[in-house]
């Protein structure tokens, strides 16, 4: 397991690139990603002082290997389509563990949050993070772009209560879209993120520039989840927000 660095508290909007950096899950999820690519990703979230990386579950040994304690490693579990059974989701996520990933990323099963069964939904979450020690971070991505707010509040409250660390927006995989600054600050507002408070916010999918990256922040996101980190970081260098190439999920 890496001795991981401290998150910044939800009011230290940054001001820099290493302060933004921190914030920072440097991803890369494509199903077509070779060894040599999350080596890569792994130096360059290194250099650019990233909170972690965050790799498909085949390359967590990889991705610790390279990153020799100087970063922290996330992995997913249930992605993108949160439609696996419960106790593979919490194999899976067992799994990662043992290859000493720090942290989880796991997706529910959305449609059942937009049914409104938030009891299945926190079972669920709970059965995951029995397998996910308290020493390692939990989190869930509820794929808020396709819930309404009361689905979004609910999915949030279940989480809460099923002992996550964190509620996270998006896989970036989904058509109905990634990260806004109204489900990021609602998501803050009911887990008490803001202020800090309770657990931590996770915005991802579609933050592609520097603009997005602070804007969520000051809704209330205490992580983000970016592939584009050096053009996000960029931004800094220009005075403003510079597109980061559009990535194919995430």
């Amino acid at each position: 397991m890496t001795a991981q660095p401290e998150a910044p508290r939800p009011s230290a909007v940054p001001h820099d690139k290493a302060a933004l950096a921190a914030f920072v899950d440097h991803t890369l999820l494509k199903p077509e990603a070779t060894a040599s690519d999350v080596a890569t990703l792994v130096e360059e979230g290194a250099g650019l002082g990233v909170f972690s990386v965050c790799v498909s579950p085949s390359f967590v040994s990889l991705a610790v290997e390279v990153a020799a304690g100087r970063l922290a490693v996330a992995t997913v579990c249930g992605f993108p389509s949160g439609k696996h059974m419960s106790d593979v989701k919490a194999f899976e996520a067992a799994r990662a563990v043992a290859d000493e990933a720090d942290e989880v990323d796991m997706v529910i099963d959305v449609g059942t949050a937009r049914s409104g069964r938030f009891d299945v939904v926190q079972a669920e979450i709970a059965a995951v993070r029995a397998a996910v020690p308290g020493d390692r971070v939990l989190k869930v991505i509820i794929e808020s772009a396709a819930l309404t707010d009361e689905q979004i509040v609910g999915a949030c409250k279940a989480a809460e209560a099923a002992g996550a660390d964190f509620v996270k927006t998006s896989t970036g995989f989904h058509p109905a879209g990634g990260a806004s600054v109204h489900a990021v600050s609602l998501m803050a507002r009911t887990v008490g993120a803001v202020g800090g408070g309770r657990l931590g916010v996770k915005a991802s999918g579609g933050v592609r520039d520097l603009d997005a990256a602070l804007s969520m922040i000051e809704a209330g996101a205490t992580r983000l989840g970016l592939s584009g980190t050096a053009s996000v970081l960029a931004g800094f260098d220009a005075g403003a927000g510079v597109d980061a190439p559009a990535s194919d999920g995430y």
